[in-house]
């Protein structure tokens, strides 16, 4: 047999082969909290190696050029994830921009690994709404001030303040005929301005104008506590009342361009449309279906806004839509809307099949132009229907992938083809054969998994009863406990007398919790009686005179319980009086 020290090695080498093999390539990568910044702004450089929790720290000497160093902090962690490791070591540096203007941050070399180079922009202060300078102020920048409907404004608020707050609530912005919504998480840094340290709040918004002319955003409203130094009793101090508030803001809002054209609307800062499933080399056949994927993606849109995907007819085939599949992000700055759908193709007759262009206008809002995002014609070639699926007769292997998934899911009434319906009626029984066998054999695997835990159940409970039984036999009038009890009663200890008795009575009666339980199951007028002059004794003030010799006569042989059989009432708790019914 192997002794323990052998398999304790046999184990930590696994470990160790298991390490080496989830071991993943070091890498390392820089990047800035944000990219853009206005002076006397701090910033974040984080520099992370993904593979080395020992790699040397970088130098960052070559920051001193355009930045001030405010500090450095490491941290590594190690993650193990379905029997995959990954460790990681991170520094995270504090910047001060020493100047304005597009300032880059350096290439750092770690464990002999160079990362890439970091654009800053750096702009004047900005001397926004309220009162810089003072303890509390709101700043709010807007861009685009003059946007068309329906395109993305991007609102970002400040919140800045140099006194402890203790809570505080910033409002969201709000307008009639703006729809906005949050970007991305509070980024929370330190700042000077005008020579003065504050700690900022900043958040971005995404505005979206429903119409066209003057729109006014109301001041945003900040309400919080600082600390008041002038009240002693500190935990009474609720804090001191303090707010700041934004200027209104004035948006002119553009209508859409008259040479924008007449589809859908579409102010954006990029779009694209992309396909796959089919290009110039792809051959189809008769009745067999292939799969067409479009996807429409925007910059500063969201998929509500974006157009239903759909295909125009296509002269020699037959076309079913899918649904489409929508969703919406955002990276802090933008809001990104997509759409993609899916279209199963079924070509109808032999020779060339051209899939029509797809194109989709929009307003490139970059350049405040119109642009169009387009797919060109494709030709593809059509085989001939196989001979055994025109004999009806076709077998799933000559069909292509996808088959059973598009176009039994087609009306087949839709189909003018015989041959191509059939072929969908062979496809069904398929899967219907196919589906139910599975559902079989999945079925008879429960039923086997169900046996067999409720046999593993039905033996624990037989030897939890065997344990139970052997471990509860009950105490007899020699045993510990009763000797415990009949010395407790010749001290008077009432409480050591009352806590043998209920641990005598538990031998019996597993389960027991207190006396008042006890004297409910009690067969005994006596020891009912003696029982309540106990709880006088312990709690009602009474001495207990005569109590030692009663107590020890009427439970000498211990308790005396009513049978099993006698049905009593059951409750969750235990009487908050056991004894007054009886008294």
């Amino acid at each position: 047999m192997m002794t323990r020290r052998a398999a304790w090695t046999i184990c930590a080498l696994l470990c160790g082969l298991w390490i080496c093999a989830n071991a993943q390539a070091v890498s390392v990568r820089a990047w800035l909290d944000r990219t853009s910044m206005q002076i006397g702004e701090t910033v974040t450089l984080n520099v992370e190696v993904n593979g080395d929790t020992h790699a040397p720290q970088p130098d960052f000497s070559a920051l001193q050029k355009d930045f001030n160093l405010l500090g450095t902090q490491s941290s590594t962690s190690l993650n193990i994830v379905n029997g995959h490791s990954s460790s990681k070591l991170l520094w995270a540096v504090a910047l001060q921009p020493k100047h304005t203007g597009k300032l880059t941050v350096p290439a750092l070399t770690v464990d002999g690994k160079t990362t890439q180079p970091i654009a800053l922009a750096v702009s004047d202060s900005v001397p926004g709404s309220g009162k810089p300078g003072g303890d509390l102020y709101i700043e709010t920048l807007l861009e685009p001030h003059e946007p068309y409907v329906q395109q993305q404004i991007r609102l970002t608020v400040k919140l800045y303040y140099a006194v402890n707050l203790t809570d505080g609530n910033l409002d969201d912005p709000h307008a009639d005929g703006l729809v906005v919504s949050k970007l991305g998480k509070d980024s929370n840094y330190r700042a000077v301005v005008g020579g003065k340290p504050y700690r900022v709040v900043e958040r971005h918004y995404s505005l979206l104008p429903e119409k066209s002319g003057k729109l006014t955003l109301p001041s945003i409203q900040f309400r919080g506590h600082v600390l008041d130094a002038r009240t002693i009793d500190l935990f009474m101090n609720n804090g001191r009342l303090v707010t700041a508030h934004s200027n209104p803001i004035s948006i002119d809002v553009r209508p859409r361009p008259a040479n924008s054209g007449d589809g859908v609307w579409l102010p954006a800062r990029s779009v694209t449309l992309t396909e796959d499933g089919i290009d110039n080399t792809a051959t189809a056949r008769v009745g067999n279906p292939i799969t067409l994927t479009l996807h429409l993606k925007a910059q500063g849109l969201g998929f509500e806004q974006l157009p239903r995907l759909k295909l125009p007819d296509i002269d020699g085939a037959d076309v079913y839509p899918d649904k489409t599949t929508t969703s919406n992000r955002n990276d802090g700055e933008w809001i990104y809307g997509e759409r993609v759908r899916k279209f199963a193709i079924v070509p109808n007759r032999p020779g060339k099949l051209t899939l029509p262009a797809i194109r989709v206008d929009w307003w490139d809002t970059a350049r405040n132009l119109p642009a169009t995002a387009k797919i060109p014609a494709q030709t593809i070639d059509v085989l001939p229907a196989a001979a055994a699926t025109t004999a009806g007769t076709g077998s799933a292997a000559t069909q292509p992938a996808g088959f059973s998934a598009a176009a039994k899911h087609a009306p087949l009434q839709a189909m003018p083809n015989a041959t191509v319906a059939k072929t969908v009626v062979n496809a069904g029984r398929a899967d219907s054969v196919l589906s139910w066998r599975m559902l079989a054999i999945a079925i008879a695997v429960l039923w086997l998994l169900t046996l067999l835990a409720w046999g593993g159940w039905a033996w624990r409970s037989r030897q939890r009863v065997e344990a139970v039984s052997i471990r509860d036999e009950p105490e007899t009038r020699t045993g510990p406990v009763a000797r415990q009890f009949s010395d407790a009663c010749k001290r008077e200890d009432w409480a050591t007398a009352a806590r043998s008795l209920l641990q005598w009575a538990r031998t019996m009666r597993p389960g027991m919790r207190n006396l008042g339980e006890l004297a409910s199951v009690l067969d005994d007028s006596t020891q009912v009686e003696t029982l309540r002059d106990l709880e006088r004794a312990r709690y009602g003030g009474d001495d207990g005179a005569g109590l030692a010799g009663r107590l020890a006569s009427a439970f000498a042989k211990g308790p005396k319980m009513k049978t099993a059989g006698v049905a009593t009432k059951s409750s969750a708790l235990p009487p908050l009086y056991p004894f007054r019914t009886r008294a």
